[in-house]
């Protein structure tokens, strides 16, 4: 039997995929025994959802006729098997580190499909992006220069992208201003081992409409350096878009009567993911593809005219509904005559926003061990860690539960692949990392598990 925890009146029940539903409704034991063999918690994987979520994203590029490079950012989850099913979707991977590319690169990307758009990069991963040849965003004039002394001396071409701080960006520490990529620009023209494919930019925040504003500066720039001689081929707008983990109206309705006594810490946080936004990822797309531009031609129409491809490097977006992380209940502690901690065999490091100020507005699911009393009453707590501090919390919303979670009931979250599960996953306490396993069908069409790792991920990767 499977239950959801609430405020009441304000629900925040998840949006499911109809498979991983019909898992929490009608497996309860399996996944009891799946926690009983592997631990608590366990990352449950869905590598297929990411393919999905590819071809929705390119659908919106193909009806509009724009030509495009789709990258996965894999700093949104630890996960191989969702490489191997971005490389499957023959999408392109972000790596922002030398160990995404090594992991790119075992499961057999090929350099032309990887971009690296990290702000930090080391003269390592410098020296291992031009030695497969992959396209390199450069943050700065100052890594302009660490990467042109990692240029061998007669080598390869390499191709780079400069990475522009649009003006409503002002205070971010990534990017160029405007008057630094003219600096780049003239850099580059004077040196023969570099080749200037275009611009990007990645911005914080999810609207599409300051992204429709950064293309704008974008487009003044790429038509200047083209009156230098240069021949740029891509815009690359980053990430951001945008996912839906609960019903809109749920959501605006949860943040109109929310108040500080509503969380053990007496205060709202001060923002939150829009957990309950209006559009789809693909509906953003569709959004800033058909934004106007300074001469009244749509985006869309502007990269066909200019012949350039559109990249962009989704996370969160790609892993929408490809994960879910289940905990085991140890204990339900009574802290007063009507609340009360319940603590799982976990920690909020597997389920971070507590540590940002924030809360993840997804209601758990509680999964019983066994059929609860018929006269259950409801119980009201917070979600806690095992660990010895008193900050492990993973949900500081006081929960109203129909029925009191017991030791070994499974509370589950679910949409938790976009840096929810792993993002300050560590071994506190020596507890070892969580389990993390992929869900897939046997020849029988059994749900069964196989390990999340490279050795496994590395036969599936070649579409």
């Amino acid at each position: 039997m499977t239950l959801h925890c609430h405020k009441p009146g304000a629900g925040l029940s998840p949006v499911l995929r109809p498979g991983t539903a019909e898992l929490l409704a009608g497996n309860g034991p399996l996944l009891i025994d799946w926690i009983a063999r592997h631990g608590s918690p366990v990352n449950l994987i869905w590598p297929d959802e990411l393919q999905r979520n590819v071809a929705a994203l390119r659908g919106v590029l193909r009806e509009s006729g724009v030509a495009h490079a789709l990258y996965y950012g894999a700093k949104v989850n630890k996960s191989p098997g969702l490489l191997a099913a971005a490389l499957r979707a023959r999408a392109g991977i972000d790596v922002s580190s030398l160990y995404e590319l090594r992991d790119a690169r075992r499961l057999g990307a090929d350099g032309t499909q990887l971009v690296a758009t990290g702000p930090a990069k080391t003269a390592a991963f410098h020296n291992e992006l031009i030695n497969c040849n992959a396209l390199i965003s450069v943050d700065s004039p100052e890594e302009l220069e660490d990467l042109i002394r990692c240029l061998a001396a007669g080598g390869p071409v390499q191709a780079v992208l400069l990475r522009l701080r649009p003006t409503n960006q002002a205070r971010s520490r990534f990017g160029m201003p405007a008057a630094a990529i003219r600096r780049c620009l003239s850099r580059i023209a004077g040196e023969s081992r570099l080749r200037f494919d275009g611009l990007h930019f990645h911005l914080s925040g999810y609207s599409w409409e300051s992204r429709a504003q950064a293309l704008k500066e974008a487009a003044g720039l790429i038509n200047e350096s083209r009156a230098q001689g240069f021949a740029p081929r891509m815009i690359d707008i980053g990430g951001g878009l945008p996912i839906q983990y609960v019903d809109q109206r749920a959501y605006e309705a949860h943040l109109e009567v929310q108040m500080p006594e509503d969380y053990r810490t007496g205060k709202v946080p001060a923002s939150f993911y829009p957990y309950g936004g209006g559009l789809s990822a693909a509906e953003w797309l569709r959004c800033l593809l058909r934004a106007p531009m300074a001469d009244g031609h749509t985006f869309a129409n502007y990269l066909v005219h200019e012949g350039l491809v559109l990249g962009m490097e989704p996370g969160r977006a790609l892993a929408d509904q490809a994960a879910i992380s289940v905990f085991r209940v140890l204990r339900v502690k009574a802290v007063g005559p009507d609340a009360h901690v319940i603590f799982v065999e976990g920690s909020s490091f597997s389920a971070c926003e507590t540590w940002f100020g924030s809360e993840f507005l997804v209601d758990p699911i509680l999964v019983p061990a066994i059929s609860p009393p018929v006269a259950a009453k409801p119980v009201r707590g917070y979600l806690a860690g095992h660990s010895c501090l008193d900050e492990d919390v993973l949900c500081n919303r006081w929960l109203t539960f129909p029925i009191a979670p017991q030791a070994g009931d499974l509370l589950v979250y679910a949409n938790t692949g976009g840096y929810q599960m792993d993002l300050l996953e560590n071994e506190f306490h020596r507890h070892p990392m969580p389990s993390r396993l992929c869900v897939v069908r046997d020849a029988k069409g059994q749900l069964t598990l196989v390990p999340d790792t490279i050795g496994e991920a590395k036969c599936s990767a070649r579409p």
